[in-house]
């Protein structure tokens, strides 16, 4: 089997923005159900970092058009999109901590899937692939 002509998308890298665009599309839903007064978000009062519902919608549907667009350039081959990635999934993560009382598994979810995405991000070495 001969490899294939062409600039081709190593694992690492694909797997890295497909994942990227993933988590930022599902932390656009968390914002947008967020935003929608879903009665899903409860938290106990006295909460440090307790802000209004909406504001939290709107923060993860602002983090989640980041993450997407870091994915979408990861996949197109831009050479700022990496460290982008490591940038914003780490403020995923950290919002994600935060949003941790509002949707305990969700969140939990969605921090895995960053450090996942920091993981594959670091795992992929441009310059030894000649991308």
């Amino acid at each position: 089997m001969t490899p294939a002509a062409g600039p081709a998308r190593t694992s690492p890298q694909l797997g890295a923005a497909v994942l990227l665009v993933t988590v930022g599309v599902l932390e656009i839903l968390q914002g947008l159900s967020a935003v929608s007064k879903d009665e899903v978000f409860v938290v106990e009062a006295g909460y440090t970092y307790e802000f209004d519902v909406t504001s939290w919608g709107w923060t993860h549907i602002v983090l989640g058009a980041l993450v997407a667009a870091a994915g979408v350039a990861l996949l197109a081959g831009a050479t700022w999109a990496r460290g982008a990635a490591f940038v914003i999934c780490g403020l995923s993560i950290v919002v994600n901590f935060l949003w941790l009382p509002y949707y305990p598994m969700w969140a939990i979810t969605l921090i895995a899937l960053d450090a996942v995405v920091i993981w594959a991000v670091a795992a992929w070495h441009p310059t030894q692939e000649g991308v």
